[in-house]
């Protein structure tokens, strides 16, 4: 009877102070919270920078000037490309101009991959402390960041890298290397090539809704907000605080030189509001055979069972 009495006061003691589910771990007063789902709709995704070396816009364009997000042409002449590199560059947009489209780690269920996935519609980070678990809304796909540590001798290459971060002031940091090329591995939505050594850096900081018009207005002269109901969606009304990520790219296999963007993440509408959902099911379906305006998907296979 003793050892029953212990046993249950050990374990609501460790229910009690263990931190629940999408609740973050004890931090100091200087580190910002940045908890809850941060939605970003716009596609293809990044924002270019006003001016430097930054990432490759969309030439497709309507009349009025707004890009086509069926029809994703790279600008393979963005100076940061590599002659081969922009080759390829050039060849998807041909293929994407014909309605072929092309194949890309989204519509071919795999693992998105860094720098690919920071396009994510929605994202929540939670931080447990020695490591931050971030989750996208895409495919539910999840990245661990180990937390003031350093990436080892040896890195074994994944689809999401071996991400260490730590905080400058305001603003979390977070180092990649190790990016695994799968086998429709690419930058960005335009099919620009990425090579084992490619690093990215991630800065991460929260800002004022004012601050946050700017990063806004690029991502709607370069992207587009779909039409269709694809929530979690930006509460642009929202007074408060946004999220900005500002992130480089460096590979010297493929880029003459780092570059870098931005991707600007407003808090989403509350699940009360007219056709909010908090966080819905977002899978990669089987759909083998496609629509008839593209090759049959290449899902992932296994020769043996894994089990």
């Amino acid at each position: 009877m003793r050892l029953r009495h212990v046993l249950k006061a050990t374990i609501f003691l460790v229910v009690a102070t263990a931190p629940t589910f999408g609740q973050s771990a004890p931090r100091g007063d200087a580190v910002p919270d940045f908890s809850g789902i941060w939605a970003h709709p716009w596609l293809p995704g990044f924002e270019a920078l006003a001016s430097g070396p930054t990432a490759l816009v969309n030439l497709s364009r309507t009349p009025e000037g707004r890009s086509i997000q069926t029809r994703l042409v790279g600008d393979y002449k963005n100076p940061i490309l590599k002659p081969e590199a922009a080759e390829t560059v050039r060849k998807f947009g041909e293929q994407s101009k014909a309605y072929f489209g092309f194949h890309n780690p989204r519509n071919q269920c795999w693992p998105n991959g860094i720098p690919f996935v920071l396009s994510s519609n929605g994202q929540q980070i939670f931080d447990r402390g020695d490591h931050l678990t971030i989750i996208y809304r895409v495919d539910h796909q999840v990245r661990t960041v180990r937390m003031n540590a350093s990436h080892p001798a040896t890195v074994r290459p994944s689809y999401f890298g071996d991400s260490v971060g730590h905080y400058e002031g305001d603003t979390l940091v977070i180092d990649t290397v190790g990016i695994k090329p799968g086998p429709f591995a690419m930058i960005d939505w335009f099919g620009t090539p990425q090579s084992p050594a490619l690093h990215v850096v991630e800065r991460y900081r929260l800002i004022d809704s004012d601050e946050a018009r700017e990063g806004v207005q690029r991502a709607n002269k370069d992207n587009v907000l779909p039409q269709f109901n694809n929530p979690p969606v930006v509460d642009f009304n929202s007074r408060g605080k946004w999220l900005q990520l500002l992130f480089t790219v460096d590979d010297p296999n493929v880029f003459t030189t780092p570059w870098s963007a931005t991707v600007t993440f407003g808090p989403a509408l509350r699940s009360d509001a007219p056709g909010a959902t908090v966080w819905p099911e977002d899978v990669c379906g089987e759909n083998p055979n496609k629509y008839g305006t593209e090759e049959d998907v290449k899902l992932p296979t296994a020769a043996v069972a894994d089990f």
